[in-house]
């Protein structure tokens, strides 16, 4: 018995010391991995996100996230995590990873907040190419005739869903806030600034330890 009491407290002092909760009405995510679920580079708490642009949930979280965003001043790390019975998601997809690689961020940013807000317009394909078409010329760009002849931006998104898959996720939106140590996962986005401001209170209490 106290040869395995050792090895449990081995093992427990291994684990990262993190506050694993959800907040929210929905099951949280049985998360496989979250190692590799930290802000980016310079930012000591963000946003991840997992999301197909086709999910009318995750258009209905678009703006709350957006707006938790321009509130706390944080970042959002994002993450494709396509359905397979959508039609046009991962054509959309591809869209915005193009701008994120061949223009900016931002653009491929603005481009799915804004096709999140039209999302009950576009049906199928050829409404996206519309939107599409139409989103690149009063954004002052060109819409390639091919947008993604290398397949590289395919790919870029298939490295997503298999990242998702990893990680344990299972639904859209996943929504996670995330600092060096700590995260919250948030079910129903109306919590999501209570699990910043938890977050960033856990900061400056770094003594403090969720244990829910």
């Amino acid at each position: 018995m106290y040869r395995a009491l050792i090895a449990f407290a081995a093992i427990f002092c291994t684990l990262p010391l993190a506050a694993q909760t959800s907040m929210g009405s929905l099951p949280p995510t049985h998360f496989k991995d979250t190692s590799l679920l930290k802000p980016p580079a310079g930012a000591k708490i963000a946003i991840v996100e997992f999301e197909d642009l086709e999910c009318s949930a995750c258009a209905h979280a678009s703006p709350i996230v957006k707006t938790a965003m321009d509130r706390y001043r944080i970042p959002r790390v994002h993450h494709d995590f396509l359905i397979p019975s959508h039609s046009w998601s991962r054509t959309a997809a591809i869209d915005a990873r193009y701008l994120e690689d061949k223009v900016s961020p931002a653009a491929a940013e603005s481009f799915r907040r804004d096709v999140f807000a039209n999302q009950q317009l576009i049906a199928g394909v050829d409404d996206l190419q519309q939107f599409t078409r139409k989103w690149f010329q009063s954004h002052g760009q060109q819409l390639p005739f091919v947008v993604d002849p290398s397949g590289r931006c395919a790919a870029e998104v298939q490295a997503d869903c298999t990242f998702g898959v990893r990680v344990g996720v299972f639904r859209t939106p996943t929504i996670v806030v995330v600092t060096a140590k700590r995260w919250i996962e948030v079910t129903d986005p109306t919590q999501l600034d209570a699990a910043v401001d938890r977050l960033q209170a856990d900061m400056k209490s770094p003594a403090r330890f969720d244990r829910n």
